[in-house]
């Protein structure tokens, strides 16, 4: 028989609300709008020294600190290949097509994406939580599941596999 071990941590103080817009491939594009997200986070992994995956406590807070980052924030995708986004100290100014959106500096967070669909915030979080883990403990998770709800019932997951 053979053991698998694995750890899940989602409480009610990892959410973060946000305003985004998302494309489609037909050339349409959401007004800007905001969500309530929840965030859950889930490792995989063998028991350590001290019988744990990962030890909860650097979970919950690593994900906290992460998802505090995005709390109030307009989130923009910054890989688009269609949405100019151009940043400077005061303002941002984002373009797709004929529209325009310009806001204060430190309202936005740019994001390193194509998209900002639940599933490539959960990709964004998943990445910055496995740097944040193996800082914390000195150990890199190989195996993270992220999922990011935003609407209720309505999950982007993002599942990151070190092979």
């Amino acid at each position: 028989m053979t053991e698998s071990y694995s750890i899940r941590v989602t409480k009610d103080y990892l959410v973060f609300s946000a305003a985004h817009f998302v494309t489609f491939s037909n050339h349409d594009c959401e007004r800007l709008h905001g969500h309530n997200y929840r965030v859950a986070a889930e490792i995989v992994g063998p028991l350590d020294e001290n019988h744990f995956v990962v030890d909860f406590v650097a979970v919950r807070e690593a994900l906290k600190l992460l998802v505090d980052e995005l709390d109030h924030h307009v989130l923009l995708p910054t890989s688009h290949p269609q949405i100019q986004v151009e940043a400077d100290a005061r303002r941002v100014r984002a373009t797709y097509a004929d529209r325009e959106w310009i806001f204060p500096r430190e309202d936005c967070v740019l994001l390193p994406v194509p998209n900002t669909t639940a599933e490539l915030i959960a990709r964004y979080l998943g990445q910055r939580l496995l740097d944040a883990l193996e800082i914390r403990t000195g150990a890199r998770p190989r195996h993270l599941r992220l999922a990011v709800d935003e609407c209720e019932g309505q999950w982007g997951i993002c599942e990151l596999i070190d092979e």
